[in-house]
């Protein structure tokens, strides 16, 4: 898995200049101080004694350069089984790509896949577990689907009389909260809950509310124990040790991913299929930019991706990095709004207009664009939701900063 490089900041972005002052610079600085929840072994080694451990993980549940599987192995710790999320437990299955069950060839450990026909573990599955941990990064959008992983994970553990321990990471996007909060009607399994696109809330606080708020399935709570992060800010940037699925190589895509994923049911393609996926964006029929991209099938990360072996024209938005998201706390939707006007093709532009309003949680934005509204008219929208969610979260916040 290639490691993601230390973010530098340049001086110009693709919407324009932003002034960094040095306190502002400061105040972003990469915490080099953070100690993630798995890495804490004194807080929760004491709750895993003579247990049989359940553990989800991923290839992103590491301390340092080791796995935490690998870890407690060596510490002694009896684990029964791994689940593994959409892209499996190694990280290399791709988007959308059944994740089979079997044993992990390193540690002859059972993995149970929780990505395919099966997302939320069967009672069969946690047959003589104990005590279930939870660890993997999460990127701060409510259709990254580990959240909804952890959501059957905790509901599954809650009706089988399991602890859940949730190892929290820092959420890389952390340091805003935007986009129109889910309604009723719109739940699925990439937005499972009543939070905006990005919520700014990490695993752990996301676990804290789906008990505290009675979302588990007929308001059942999980015994529950979250791990914290220490030394950790959300305003502080922070690198991920490794590409949190495979389409997110970089940290440009990470913060780039919220606002991009919405192109995803439409005919734009977001760069699935080449070396930048979610840094870049275009079409075969449109010279929107001078990029040309040609996406083709590429294992483990992207089969048969749209426009395959077509020549698209468009953006590179790998430049953009965070500073937009940084200085303006919001989603862009300036990219979005100025592709569905250029090709005029009204509701041909989707290709699966209820898989976008899944996204987007609502039916109203698709509505708002179609309508002609004013970026400000759609963002006037969200306001009352975003504002009630900015209250409904306090209760379960572990970090400053935001």
């Amino acid at each position: 898995m290639r490691t993601l490089l230390i973010l530098f900041f340049l001086p110009i972005i693709a919407c324009g200049q932003v002034e960094m002052t040095e306190a502002k610079m400061n105040d972003l600085k990469l915490n080099a101080e953070i100690k993630t929840g798995a890495s804490q072994f004194d807080r929760y080694l004491p709750l895993l004694e003579n247990k049989n451990v359940g553990i989800v993980a991923n290839h992103t549940s590491i301390i340092g350069e080791a796995h935490l599987v690998d870890e407690l192995l060596g510490k002694g710790v009896s684990i029964h089984a791994v689940y593994a999320p959409e892209h499996g437990f190694r990280g290399d299955a791709a988007n959308g790509e059944k994740v089979e069950n079997g044993k992990d060839p390193s540690t002859g450990l059972t993995i149970y896949s929780l990505y395919g026909k099966t997302k939320k573990p069967t009672k069969a599955m946690l047959e003589g577990v104990d005590v279930m941990i939870f660890d993997m990064q999460d990127v701060g959008a409510r259709f990254y689907t580990y959240l909804s992983t952890m959501h059957y994970v905790m509901e599954a553990s809650a009706e089988a009389d399991i602890p859940v321990i949730v190892l929290d990471r820092p959420n890389p996007n952390g340091f805003y909260v935007d986009g129109p909060v889910l309604e009723e009607g719109y739940e699925s399994f990439v937005g499972m809950h009543p939070i905006p696109i990005v919520h700014g809330m990490t695993l752990g606080e996301l676990a804290r509310m789906i008990n505290g708020e009675g979302w588990l399935a007929n308001g059942i709570q999980c015994d529950l124990t979250v791990i914290s992060c220490s030394n950790y800010r959300k305003s502080d940037l922070y690198e991920l040790p490794v590409a949190p699925s495979p389409n997110l190589q970089s940290m440009e895509a990470v913060y780039l991913y919220p606002s991009l994923c919405l192109f995803e049911p439409t005919i734009i393609s977001i760069g699935r299929g080449t070396e930048q996926p979610f840094e870049i964006y275009g079409h075969p029929d449109h010279k929107y930019g001078s990029l040309a991209f040609t996406p083709e099938s590429m294992p483990g990360k992207s089969l048969h991706p749209k426009h395959e072996g077509e020549t698209c024209y468009g953006q590179n938005l790998k430049e953009f990095g965070s500073f937009y998201f940084q200085a303006n706390k919001q989603l862009y939707l300036g990219w979005f709004m100025a592709m569905y006007e250029s090709f005029d093709v009204g509701g041909e532009f989707y290709t699966s207009p209820k898989f976008f309003d899944k996204l987007a949680g609502t039916g109203s934005l698709r509505q708002m664009i179609s309508d002609g509204a004013s970026e400000s008219e759609i963002r006037a929208s969200w306001k009352p939701g975003l504002e009630a969610f900015m209250e409904q979260r306090k209760p379960y916040l572990l970090y400053a900063g935001y």
